[in-house]
């Protein structure tokens, strides 16, 4: 017969829907009722399993949907923001479900890879308070903002990024990439920052690490002149300026860790770095934000960036 022991079929342990496409997938060479009765499979059982294999799958477009919309945003969206996500596409489905199809689909979330660069080079000036003082929640935009470099290491080089977050809505305020952690990497990125509130009376609170980048003159002499308000965590606790380490989280997690960067120059990767920071700013969805992106819960507020 078709099934002999020692081959790995182990019959007690097939269940009626695997019959079933033993049956059909074998109903050319024997007839039904040697396949039922090797089986010890109900023919009324195989027509109705057989029936259910063959309706449709009602998920079909919605599988297509969420495969494409978890590729596009970076691989990063779990089950809660891949539903407003579909909502937005006018899939109408319950997290339970899109859990399952997620997981059906093996679309996971990457894990995070925690690797800090420190820019610490001892006490070199005296260092303002600790204004924020881990209350990173503001009432408007440009109240607080939060700055440090983050270092990424690929065959080709090593790439240093400095933004500026504002504690508002998460939104990068402005951003400098380059190969070295010099001054003019902190410089430019504050120089594009304060051009956005230049014509306002708005003076944030720029919070920081220890770093040498905030203390030397280039720097003080810029918040001097635009009337900005240090504050820096303290020495060595990495907890005092969270925020912007989640976001450095969020975006080795999203983009750095899950790829290969092998065969990428200095230029394409930075090209990345800054795409992907654009793509943050205007479509990422934030469960905290409504599940919008930061332009876009701006936007919902009358707001402008």
């Amino acid at each position: 017969m078709f099934l002999r022991k020692g081959l790995g079929v182990d019959l007690p342990l097939l269940s009626n829907q695997e019959k079933t496409r033993l049956v059909d997938a074998l109903r050319d060479t024997y007839t039904l009722p040697e396949l039922f009765d090797a089986l010890g499979f109900a023919r009324s059982s195989y027509f109705y399993h057989r029936a259910r294999l063959r309706l449709a799958d009602k998920y079909a477009d919605a599988r297509v949907a969420i495969t494409d919309a978890f590729e596009r945003n970076h691989r990063c969206y779990g089950y809660r923001r891949m539903r407003a996500a579909l909502g937005r596409q006018k899939f109408s489905l319950s997290e339970k479900v899109v859990r399952r199809l997620m997981r059906q689909e093996c679309l996971v979330v990457a894990t995070n890879k925690r690797r800090k660069y420190g820019s610490y080079l001892g006490e070199i000036s005296p260092a303002p308070d600790n204004l924020i003082n881990r209350d990173f929640q503001a009432a408007a935009p440009n109240e607080k903002w939060l700055t440090d470099i983050t270092e990424f290491q690929i065959a080709a080089g090593k790439v240093y990024l400095s933004p500026m977050i504002d504690c508002f809505d998460g939104l990068v305020v402005s951003w400098t990439i380059a190969t070295r952690p010099d001054a003019a990497l902190v410089n430019t990125m504050l120089d594009a920052a304060i051009e956005k509130v230049a014509n306002s009376n708005e003076r944030p609170v720029v919070h920081s690490d220890r770093g040498g980048h905030y203390r030397w003159p280039g720097w003080l002499s810029r918040m001097h002149n635009a009337k900005l308000i240090r504050s820096m965590s303290r020495k060595g606790c990495s907890p005092d300026n969270a925020a912007c380490e989640g976001f450095f989280g969020r975006l080795k997690t999203e983009l750095f860790y899950p790829r290969d960067w092998q065969a990428t120059t200095l230029e394409q990767f930075i090209q990345a770095v800054d795409a992907y920071i654009r793509w943050y700013n205007e479509k990422r969805i934030k469960i905290s934000l409504g599940f919008l992106s930061p332009l876009e819960y701006r936007e919902s507020l009358g707001l402008t960036a």
